[in-house]
């Protein structure tokens, strides 16, 4: 946990905010607000990312996603007072900031309206948007919580408002905290009291890990992501989830034809993005080494369950997929990619090319291990060279008795 101080703000006491980077790249944040008697007076721990959708000079479209929010600041969130509520204010990248307001009752306290801005003038996040500047979206919300319990939402909540898409789960939050304490008591949002509710697909209690169906070969999909100068990123493979949440196993196939692909590409890194109606992100992030090669470095995923809860998980010490750059990595045979004990990636007719890709083709590729031709030669090569042993063994065993036999008579 890291944490700073921000300059006391009039009228709220000091401020002290702690963010959590957890194993979630994108993007667990979690924040505490002390009172000038360094009270807990406010708690709050979720996720968010955005989908900006905005005109280009072209005059097209396109959407970015925003879910790397690299540098995190909190100036302006308060505990508040009896002149203003509560506040959550976060700021992030070059001029994009969120704000959360809450209000209180006599026997509830309310998530009153969520805003959030964005700044078209940054090249870096829109780099031919038409119209540069601010632009703010607002959503009166009216959440009311009972006092003294904290308010819980792990399902995924959307917020659409024109161009602008905004998504929330792992939503842990509690204003006016009472005596310092965060209370353990929850009061859960709509979405996930109908989850608890839903039947499990598994009709016994696993003891051990429940083993999970065995599941047919996935179909494999093509995927691309273009810069403004073409194709820059091309991927194709079947792919096979393996999930293990609470001791119970599953496996997913990723159908590609209802599964959509976007991402980035940049001189050293390559994002690979692939989402669907219940994956809301499965990441494949390739960096570049010794300016030579390139290899899958890091993958992120988070999606929902049949069971209606959330899984997100992620592993940027990765190390799979390694081929030169200005070729392509091919491996036809079944692979694993071990994300986690709790998550791997099984491919099937795996061919990617993050980077240098020329006319939107793949190069010349380098296979796996698993792929090569010469693979049934091993096996071959060893019984070659036992068969010879046992043949030298056997004349030496030969020559030897005949020499024996021979000094005998001499004798």
């Amino acid at each position: 946990m890291v944490c700073f101080r921000v300059f006391p703000v009039p009228g709220s006491g000091l401020v002290l905010v702690c963010l959590v980077l957890g194993a979630l790249r994108s993007y667990a944040l979690e924040l505490t607000l002390q009172d000038s008697g360094k009270a807990t007076c406010l708690y709050a721990k979720w996720q968010m990312t955005f989908r900006v959708r905005y005109e280009t000079t072209n005059k097209t479209y396109k959407t970015q996603t925003i879910s790397d929010l690299g540098t995190v600041t909190y100036n302006g969130s308060i505990c508040g007072d009896e002149q203003s509520g509560p506040r959550i204010a976060v700021q992030f990248r070059s001029g994009f900031s969120w704000i959360a307001n809450f209000t209180k009752a006599a026997s509830t306290y309310s998530i009153d309206s969520i805003s959030f801005s964005y700044n078209t003038s940054d090249d870096t996040t829109f780099p031919d948007a038409k119209d540069k500047g601010m632009h703010t979206v607002y959503h009166p919300l009216a959440i009311k919580i009972p006092l003294n319990k904290i308010f819980r939402c792990s399902s995924l909540s959307t917020l659409e408002n024109n161009d602008v898409v905004q998504h929330y789960w792992d939503v842990h939050v509690q204003a006016f905290v009472q005596n310092g304490t965060v209370s353990k008591n929850e009061f859960l949002c709509d979405k996930d009291k109908t989850s608890t509710v839903v039947p499990t697909i598994h009709t016994t209690v696993p003891s051990p890990t429940t083993a999970p169906t065995p599941k047919e070969k996935p179909e494999a999909g093509t995927y691309s992501v273009n810069n403004g100068n073409g194709t820059c990123l091309l991927a194709t493979m079947g792919l096979q989830l393996n999930i293990t949440q609470d001791k119970v196993a599953s496996v997913i196939n990723i159908n590609p034809n209802t599964t959509h692909s976007t991402g980035s590409c940049q001189s050293h890194t390559a994002l690979l993005r692939l989402n669907s109606s219940t994956i809301k992100y499965l990441d494949f992030v390739f960096a570049v080494k010794n300016e030579n090669r390139f290899y899958l470095k890091e993958v992120n995923v988070s999606m929902n369950l049949v069971n209606g809860s959330v899984f997100s998980i992620a592993n940027n010490n990765l190390s799979y997929w390694d081929a030169p750059l200005g070729s392509s990595y091919m491996c036809n045979k079944e692979q694993t990619v071990s994300v986690s004990g709790a998550f791997q990636i099984n491919t099937f007719d795996l061919r990617v090319q993050p980077f240098n890709v020329i006319e939107g083709k793949y190069s010349t590729a380098e296979e796996c291990s698993a792929d090569s031709d010469l693979n049934f030669l091993i096996p071959v090569a060893v019984g070659v060279a036992l068969g010879f042993l046992i043949i030298v063994v056997f004349i030496s065993y030969m020559i030897g008795r005949r020499k024996s036999r021979t000094g005998y008579q001499s004798v």
